[in-house]
């Protein structure tokens, strides 16, 4: 998109919306502070940018990784950010609800540590999600020799295994960025390369079906080279024609200038695989996350090629 559009809101105003940037949106649930290694953006400022963009619920969903010696190993304390996300919750009661949340890395050999660390510790919602930790072949400095001549299928196969199994666990609200693997192997291959694996897949969307884990549209991969979403618009079709009910939405801002970033562009995508609402806790079926007017269902999608394979 290379011009403001012309947006109306649930209130009737009409606004300019650059590029990227959502107005009048009932959430974006996944963005980080300084509570987490990689941010140093603060609460108080993206509670600020939400009432003025109209964005009537934010999650806090700082990073928390179990491995010992990463960045973000047990980074915040607890209490003191239970404290101070309630106090801005208190502070912005009536203009924007803003949640208690995570994002936990899963590491599978690490399960029962995770299970432990929430049996123990309340968050409104939890994100779990694998990313490329010491060890992993995604890193930098392992990426080029593990992928260099592989297929793409044999390239994802690694992250995608280990994303099922942090389905399989049950431990979490949304899985985070499905695919995020495109951002670290893009060099190698295409967008085109991954929607031509529909069959890699299949067992994650299955695996979020069977165990009631909502899907996250993940809008960061809108702000990296392969500008796509993580997952893309054909994997929530397929997510929602496998019985998927559970879609949720975040920006994945680490600073202000990300904040609900691309939300316009997923919501699109949501609404035309089907969804008239987000979602947020497991528990809840909520009736307040209805996706605005402006989003119509039975818009075109794009090509499937689950159908072109089949």
């Amino acid at each position: 998109m290379s011009s403001p559009d012309q947006v109306e809101t649930s209130s009737g105003l009409t606004f300019e919306r650059q590029p990227g940037q959502a107005i009048d949106f009932p959430i974006d649930s996944h963005m980080h502070t300084a509570f987490s290694h990689d941010s140093k953006a603060l609460l108080e400022l993206y509670a600020a940018q939400a009432a003025e963009y109209g964005i009537r619920e934010i999650a806090i969903t700082d990073h928390v990784d179990f491995t010992p010696g990463l960045a973000g190993y047990r980074y915040f304390d607890y209490d003191v950010r239970r404290k101070v996300i309630a106090d801005a919750a208190e502070r912005w009661a009536g203009k924007v609800r803003i949640r208690h949340g995570v994002e936990l890395t899963y590491e599978s050999r690490l399960e029962d540590v995770v299970r432990d660390y929430l049996e123990t510790h309340a968050f409104d919602f939890t994100i779990g999600s694998v990313h490329a930790v010491k060890d992993s072949p995604y890193t930098k400095a392992n990426v080029e020799a593990f992928a260099t001549g592989k297929t793409v299928a044999e390239a994802v196969a690694p992250y995608f295994a280990e994303v099922e199994r942090a389905i399989r666990s049950r431990l979490f609200d949304t899985l985070g960025h499905l695919d995020q693997c495109k951002r670290w192997l893009h060099r190698w291959f295409a967008n085109e390369a991954f929607a031509s694996i529909p069959e890699s897949y299949e067992p994650l969307l299955r695996a979020l079906v069977e165990t009631g884990t909502a899907l996250e549209v993940n809008a960061s991969g809108l702000r990296y080279p392969e500008r796509e979403t993580y997952p893309a618009g054909w994997v929530v079709e397929r997510f929602r024609q496998l019985g998927g009910r559970r879609v949720t939405i975040g920006s994945d801002a680490h600073m202000p200038q990300s904040f609900a970033f691309g939300i316009e562009e997923a919501a699109e995508i949501v609404a035309a695989a089907g969804f008239d609402r987000l979602s947020l806790e497991r528990a809840l079926d909520r009736g307040d996350l209805v996706l605005p007017d402006r989003f119509r269902r039975g818009q075109a999608g794009t090509a499937d090629p689950f159908m072109a394979n089949s």
